[in-house]
């Protein structure tokens, strides 16, 4: 396809990924942020206007179909923004939800009707209610192991995945890691973190989202090739319960660096084959969120 005449928002650059994605290639992990709902009180910067129209351009540029709306801490508990682009975008998208661990069945069935199936337990970045705790996290494990297909989402500190492995490996639920496990790609297969989390891949019971890659790289885009023994590695230990997100609109990294194609072309590097990247982007998001 040739390139586009203007930027997406949020996503620098008018080339395509440089391979044509698969039929019903799933970004994993994006945030929706609409101007018609209001950022928590708890939430002191000035959120994106990244609504769903933007977001379909994106689509349109990468080539993928599915997508997985995660709620973002701006809203705090508030999932009414990431719902309303549920039912915006219909079947092909699903969602991850930010509750509070006093959350009730009735609330939790309401998400899940609206096509939500997982939560994310937030463990880096300011909360609504304070400080997350192990017992937050295990309490809402229990809540959502009787909904059919849910998991939880963590994103921690590599340090904490350390500390707290023995909890994520008794999760009764699927347990996904974002972005890499936060793992310094100068350490890579190195870092103490890896070995947690590839002991907990070898569970069977673990997910990781291979997204977030510019959040502790040094290299950066767009070839971001001090990540690439992490992402190697990871592919290698559980090509089968991996998935890929852009991360966009990208809230953590200044405004106009982040080249979402470079992404894509990133993912497939960390792959390697065109049979490992299919299944990463297609297979194992329609097994993990029930597509």
């Amino acid at each position: 396809m040739p390139p586009l005449s203007t930027p997406v928002p949020h996503s620098v650059g008018l080339n395509r990924p440089a391979r044509t994605l698969p039929p019903l290639a799933c970004d994993s992990h994006m945030h929706i942020f609409d101007t018609r709902f209001a950022p928590s009180p708890h939430w002191k910067r000035t959120p994106p206007d990244a609504p769903v129209a933007a977001y379909r351009l994106l689509q349109q540029r990468l080539g993928t179909q599915r997508t997985v709306v995660v709620t973002p801490s701006t809203y705090g508990t508030d999932n009414a923004c990431t719902l309303d682009a549920l039912d915006q975008f219909g079947d092909s998208a699903r969602g991850v939800a930010v509750v509070t661990h006093g959350v009730g069945d009735a609330e939790l069935d309401r998400l899940h009707a609206r096509r939500v199936r997982g939560l994310r337990v937030n463990f880096v970045t300011p909360q609504s209610w304070g400080e997350t705790t192990p017992d937050m996290l295990t309490t809402l494990a229990r809540k959502v192991a009787r909904l059919e297909g849910w998991h939880i989402q963590v994103f921690m500190h590599p340090e904490q995945i350390v500390a707290l492995a023995g909890v994520l490996a008794a999760l009764p639920v699927p347990l996904v890691v974002d972005h890499l496990g936060r793992i310094d790609p100068a350490e890579g297969p190195a870092a103490a973190a890896y070995g947690a989390l590839r002991r907990l891949l070898d569970g069977g019971n673990t997910w990781v989202k291979l997204s977030g890659a510019y959040m502790r790289s040094t290299v950066h885009g767009p070839s971001y090739a001090d990540t690439l023994p992490l992402g190697r590695a990871l592919v290698q230990a559980a090509p089968e319960r991996l998935v890929w997100g852009s991360d966009w609109p990208h809230t953590t990294e200044a405004p106009g660096t982040v080249n979402d194609a470079d992404l894509v072309d990133l993912l497939q590097a960390w792959a390697g084959t065109d049979a490992a990247m299919d299944r990463i982007l297609v297979d194992n998001p329609a097994r993990l969120y029930g597509f």
